[in-house]
């Protein structure tokens, strides 16, 4: 009787929600009810928090990004914008009255600013090539911002907007090339070149700064910043590679130009390595930036340096920390900088004393993604863990308390069941203890044996962060144990393990891989017998060379992998990567031979799933083609799927929502999860993932 009372009082108490309900298990669609938030932007008169929020609509493939403002504390939260559009790089006025931000609202991206006072948006320029990362003068009469253009219609929009037109509806389309980098990434250059524009707000006029062949600012893989304005609006400095064979050469710089044009003065010529990520000091006597000093290697340590602007001279500020060296801003003061440092896994950030070169932990142990201060002892930032989506925090510099700003998943937290990570060190190659996250599937049973897939990260000089992300969820949400490694080449466990991965790709990173896969065999919780794994761009690579080197996976999913390292070099744009890398060409280091997945064919037996981007111009999807035909070839369970409107990143909302489910699809027939959610012969003839 008192079990029956005990059972109709917990029912009661749930039917009130004073208990919670049981949640769900993650799904791919879950994935898409996310709200995105971005990088906190502190106001000139420290009252106010500019920031981004992403929302998806998954049936349409569409995606909308608007502006919030919010109060210090995070009260008062309100949008800016609402149309529907992509609303971005929200940018003060120095009186605190309006927000510049760039928008698609009325097509190609603009600059719009919207007044607090009439509470709404004005566009303000009408460039017909677009704006991109706007960046506004102290004095706030000047915009500089970067375009793609025709060199020699310079400024003119109206020139290069029928020049455009002329070469894409002319009668014969064709890409002609004398030169190397004429595609990059997703496009071809046809002729264009990023400059950096300035615009005028008063006589609303334009001027390109930077009126010659090169490309300024320079790409940088996952944007950052590439010009600034001097504090008294004089100057701008912007980085460039002026070197003879930019596919071949790192050797960005950073150049000054008067804001009234001329000839632009090179600062960094003595280093042949990249130097970029250039910032005032609030005082005006230095320029921060981050440098490296290997020429050729992208990889190579980011450090800190400051050119002082009287003397001339550079000094480095960063020598202690001994991992890269990221987002930076400096105090309103001039004698610290904070920045972001990639360590064990996280991006926390830290402060370095200018005088001193003391380097001090600030936040802890966090995966931030961008941040911002005020004059107020308070650090702002977006940061996330695998088992948290992003949201706004502030911190007291003082004692570290610190206060979440922003909830705005919270429903869904409340709802899905988000996994967090745990952490395994695990032996590798040398001895050496590798970090391994594990994720642990939905309602998970210590008791039962679940299957595994191992999910190998690209860079290959990068890490796996305790950040969110859509496959730490989506797989152990359908029952599958999710482990993700950091193996010989990640970066935040120190440069020289970074850099050992540099002419060793099937070496210490494959054998750490092992000794990973061994332990994880070894988990009383993981059935040893169903284990697959998957990978991206390096991988993808490491994909291919599984199957080349091991039979211990029942199945594989490699994509923008790189199967034919000879073939490779010949057709992707940045040959500074492979020159390095695989340390020199295919016609002159053996290294193209020795760890090409090719050369192993008589070895391949595993099922492969293949995906590949046909606009991916850094690994070209016919590198896929080629190991699909193998595959074919010799009777190996295979499937390749070609996104024909997607690169080395395939659309987030358009294309990802079937790579979770082929993968899925696949993991299902091989390792025995759970089935995927859509059919993905259908779900590839639907017009969001085939129309951009």
């Amino acid at each position: 009787m008192r079990k029956v009372i005990y059972a109709l009082a917990f029912f009661l108490a749930l039917s009130a929600g004073t208990i919670p309900a049981q949640k769900k298990a993650f799904a791919i669609e879950d994935l898409y009810k996310i709200h995105s938030v971005g990088a906190p932007v502190i106001s000139p008169d420290g009252k106010l928090i500019a920031f981004t929020v992403t929302n998806y609509d998954l049936p349409k493939g569409k995606s909308m990004t608007d502006i919030y403002v919010m109060d210090l504390d995070g009260n008062n939260k309100k949008k800016v914008t609402d149309n529907g559009k992509s609303n971005n790089n929200p940018l003060w006025t120095s009186d605190s009255k309006g927000l510049y931000f760039v928008s698609t609202a009325s097509g190609t991206p603009q600059v719009y600013l919207y007044t607090f006072a009439g509470k709404e948006s004005k566009k303000i320029t009408d460039f017909s090539m677009g704006v991109n990362s706007p960046v506004l003068s102290p004095d706030n009469k000047l915009i500089a911002f970067s375009s793609e253009v025709y060199p020699e219609c310079g400024a003119d929009s109206k020139k290069n907007a029928l020049t455009d037109s002329l070469a894409v509806n002319g009668p014969v389309q064709a890409y002609v090339a004398d030169k190397l980098l004429f595609r990059h990434w997703t496009d071809y250059a046809a002729g264009k070149a990023s400059h950096i524009i300035l615009y005028n707000v008063q006589a609303q006029t334009y001027t390109d700064l930077t009126p010659d062949k090169f490309v300024s600012p320079v790409f940088m893989l996952g944007g950052g910043i590439g010009y600034n304005f001097s504090p008294d609006s004089k100057e701008l400095c912007y980085v460039s590679n002026h070197d003879a064979h930019p596919e071949a050469s790192t050797n960005a710089d950073l150049f000054i130009v008067p804001v009234t044009g001329g000839e632009a003065v090179n600062i960094t010529a003595g280093n042949k390595a990249w130097d970029g990520s250039p910032t005032y000091s609030p005082d005006g006597k230095y320029i921060a930036y981050r440098k490296q000093l290997i020429p050729g290697y992208e990889s190579d340590l980011f450090r800190l340096a400051l050119y002082n602007r009287q003397t001339k001279e550079t000094k480095m500020i960063s020598e202690s920390f001994d991992n890269w060296v990221n987002d930076y801003k400096w105090n309103a003061g001039s004698n610290s900088i904070y920045f972001q440092g990639e360590v064990l896994g996280n991006e926390p950030i830290y402060k370095i004393d200018i005088a001193s070169k003391k380097i001090t932990p600030v936040s802890g142990e966090k995966a931030i993604l961008g941040f911002d201060l005020d004059t107020k002892g308070y650090v702002y930032y977006l940061a996330s863990s695998v088992g948290k989506p992003g949201e706004l925090y502030r911190m007291k510099l003082s004692d570290k308390k610190e206060t979440q700003l922003t909830a705005l998943n919270l429903e869904l937290e409340n709802t899905v069941d988000i996994r967090p990570a745990d952490t395994l060190w695990v032996a590798g190659a040398d001895g050496r203890k590798q970090e391994v996250f594990l994720v642990k599937p939905h309602d998970f049973d210590p008791n039962k044996k679940y299957p595994l897939v191992l999910n190998v990260h690209g860079g290959p000089q990068s890490q796996w962060m305790n950040s969110f992300r859509g496959d730490w969820q989506v797989y152990p949400g359908a029952g599958y144990v999710l482990a993700f490694a950091n193996p010989h080449g990640s970066t935040g466990y120190g440069q020289d393990y970074t850099s050992e991965i540099s002419g060793d790709w099937g070496g210490k990173p494959f054998t750490d891989l092992m000794k990973v896969t061994d332990r994880l065999a070894n988990l009383s919780y993981v059935d040893s017998t169903r284990m697959g794994a998957m990978g991206w761009s390096y991988g993808g690579y490491m994909m291919n060379w599984f199957q080349a080197k091991t039979k211990r996976f029942k199945c594989l999913a490699s994509m923008m992998g790189l199967y034919d390292l000879r073939s490779m070099w010949g057709t992707t744009e940045e040959l500074w990567f492979p020159n390095f890398d695989l340390k020199g060409q295919p016609w002159n280091s053996d290294l193209y031979k020795k760890f090409s997945p090719s050369e192993y064919v008589k070895n391949f037996a595993t099922p492969t799933l293949i995906v590949t981007g046909q606009l991916d111009f850094r690994v070209s999807y016919t590198q896929s083609i080629q190991y699909f035909s193998t595959l074919q070839t010799l009777g190996i369970p295979s499937r390749l799927i070609i996104l024909k409107n997607d690169g080395h990143w395939p659309s987030n909302v358009k294309s990802m929502p079937l790579y979770y489910d082929a993968h899925l699809d696949w993991f299902h027939k091989y390792l025995g999860g759970e089935p995927a959610p859509y059919d993905v012969d259908k779900l590839v003839k639907n017009q969001a993932f085939n129309e951009n």
